[in-house]
């Protein structure tokens, strides 16, 4: 039996631009379409050409792996009441089907496996050649940091899609990829499709709303439909102290470490399999300034201490603690000293603290209120603020309303690891600038240095004197 690929299957008139980069040899290719706009459909029909073209593994991509057997594995064709997988890989084209692992085996020697971006670097066998980002706005950037050598390695190709959720690495990547000659970037919404209409898209916009409420109903609708990266993104627990970051210019790479200044404290979220978030605070005057940022998976804490001190050697950093989120204490079977007993053995009993255990929800408002007086630094401190912008409330479709507790997934560890520092940095008062104010004495109209300043400035000191 001959089957002619993709399967019965053709780009509608606004997809063929993508379809088109891809046919030609294309390796990157960035979709930021709306909802129903078809992303998945294109993604899988032209992983199924790619396997046949040529032999090797390829993956598609969920932001986490429990959400993959839903969302791609298991879903249906509304109007054909077909398992997609079934459509884009038929059965004939099949060594095997296996449910457990989300994985096809195809005669030709080729694979298909469906996995998350939370768990790509435990995946057993070779690396892909083809791989797709489904929603790519949730997956951890981690994924295609660790995954892009290899791509590139193999002579594969990637495809990113999804809808916005603020302006996150899933922003940049889709403005830098239109912005490259060799790769392809696009962002369309519903109202240049024209898969729906403008009393459709108000109907939808209604519905959205009478489900959600006002302010989540429009977010949903700005963010799905008509794919703004502007619009709020809802359930982010600090979102809003970011955006207000921004707007107040206390995100610019002159927030850098100052030799002068207080030293650095680090606080941090420990997981070996999941990921390490490690922010490097400076306090200054009336606030913080977040300098510096490390961040891997699969890292024990042997390897952290000489991964931390040799960042700390690089940035010139003077060092004042290392602080532990009160887990660290504890001991598995499969190591024999917890990561506070390998820290202090490291470092020093000096330099490293434990935080107390607290509420998530104290955490939580501990970091809104540090995050009003805290700079970052832009570059060196990019992964962390993509975390904390994506740092959410799980929404609860049945109940209509948000968990009270956030969603655990890679930007939780990001948002765990400030939050224990903020907790930390709040239980002192913070370190002023230790650098004397210059004071120069000008003659003229224009000076800056008045004869009052000058009076003051002396009462001061003498003051200081009749205390000493």
């Amino acid at each position: 039996m001959r089957i002619k690929l993709p399967n019965g299957w053709r780009p509608r008139a606004y997809q063929l631009s993508a379809w088109s980069y891809l046919e030609r040899g294309g390796k990157h290719c960035e979709i930021v379409w709306h909802r129903r706009a078809g992303k998945d459909d294109l993604s899988l029909h032209w992983t199924a050409c790619s396997a046949f073209e040529r032999v090797g593994n390829h993956w598609h991509m969920l932001p986490q792996a429990n959400q993959a057997r839903k969302a791609i594995w298991e879903a249906v064709n509304p109007h054909t009441a077909k398992r997609r997988i079934d459509e884009a890989f038929p059965r004939e084209l099949r060594k095997s089907t296996q449910e457990q692992e989300m994985l096809l085996r195809f005669h030709n020697g080729s694979t298909w496996q469906v996995v998350g971006s939370d768990n790509f670097n435990s995946l057993v066998g070779s690396p892909p050649i083809g791989l797709v980002f489904s929603e790519w706005p949730l997956c951890d950037p981690a994924a295609w940091a660790y995954l892009m050598p290899i791509i590139e390695e193999n002579h594969g190709w990637a495809i990113f899609n999804g809808t916005p959720r603020g302006k996150n690495h899933a922003y940049r990547s889709v403005k830098a990829a239109r912005d490259r000659a060799n790769a392809f970037g696009e962002i369309l919404s519903a109202e240049s499709t024209g898969i729906f209409n403008a009393e459709q898209l108000e109907r939808i916009k209604r519905e959205l709303i009478a489900v959600y409420g006002d302010e989540y109903g429009i977010a949903v609708f700005e963010q799905e439909y008509l794919v703004s990266f502007e619009a709020a993104n809802l359930g982010a627990i600090l979102g809003r102290g970011l955006a207000v970051a921004e707007r107040e210019g206390r995100i610019s790479d002159a927030h850098d470490y100052d030799p002068q200044g207080a030293p650095i404290e680090i606080s941090s979220d420990i997981g070996r399999r999941d990921a390490s978030s490690w922010p490097f605070w400076q306090p200054c005057g009336g606030g913080y300034r977040i300098v510096d940022f490390d961040t891997d998976s699969g890292i024990d804490a042997e390897e952290w201490c000489a991964r931390l001190e040799k960042r700390i050697d690089a940035g010139h950093y003077r060092l004042g603690h290392i602080n532990l989120p009160h887990d660290a204490k504890a001991r598995t079977f499969a190591a024999k000293h917890s990561a506070v007993e390998v820290f202090i053995a490291h470092f020093g009993a000096a330099r490293v603290r434990i935080v107390g255990d607290a509420k998530v929800s104290d955490r939580i408002n501990a970091a809104r209120r540090v995050l009003k007086r805290s700079s970052f630094h832009t570059t060196k401190t990019e992964k962390l603020r993509d975390g904390l912008s994506a740092w959410c409330y799980e929404y609860d479709e049945e109940r209509r309303e948000f968990s009270k507790e956030p969603r655990h997934d890679w930007a939780s560890h990001h948002g765990d690891a400030y939050s224990y520092g903020a907790m930390m940095l709040e239980e002192a008062e913070p370190v002023k600038d230790e650098r004397p104010k210059e004071r120069r004495l000008a003659v003229g109209p224009d000076s800056s240095y008045t004869m009052d300043d000058a009076w003051r400035d002396n009462d001061r000191a003498q003051s200081r004197r009749a205390r000493i």
